[in-house]
């Protein structure tokens, strides 16, 4: 089994910062593209950061400059680094990995909750 978990969330005022990491544990083999993803209430899901696992890195045209992504291949951790906050931030951010344990296919974590109000 594999499990993705995400830590982080939380209220955070605007302008300023937080750090999401999604840890994958359980019977992997090995990890691709890492990726996060955030949904807003009444809103379809968005792709917000990608990471490969050679660490080539892909934003949001709404995040970037603000956000940065980065893992661990040693930990099967992905970071977002989440500056410049604002109020249209405030989403549930999902991870979602590539990953093998026996064969390929993409795991969720369970979200957690990132809101920016003052």
């Amino acid at each position: 089994q594999v499990q993705l978990v995400e830590y982080g969330g939380g209220l955070v005022q605007p302008g300023g910062s937080l750090r999401l990491s999604c840890a994958a544990s359980g019977s992997i083999s090995s990890v691709a593209s890492m990726n996060w993803y955030r949904q807003a209430p009444g809103k379809q899901r968005e792709l917000v950061a990608t990471i490969t696992s050679g660490g080539s890195t892909n934003y949001a045209n709404s995040v970037k400059g603000r956000f940065t992504i980065s893992r661990d291949n040693a930990k099967n951790t992905v970071y977002l680094q989440m500056n410049s906050l604002k109020p249209e931030d405030t989403a549930v951010y999902y991870c979602k990995a590539l990953i093998s344990a026996g064969s390929w296919r993409n795991y969720w974590g369970q979200g957690t909750q990132v809101t920016v109000s003052s």
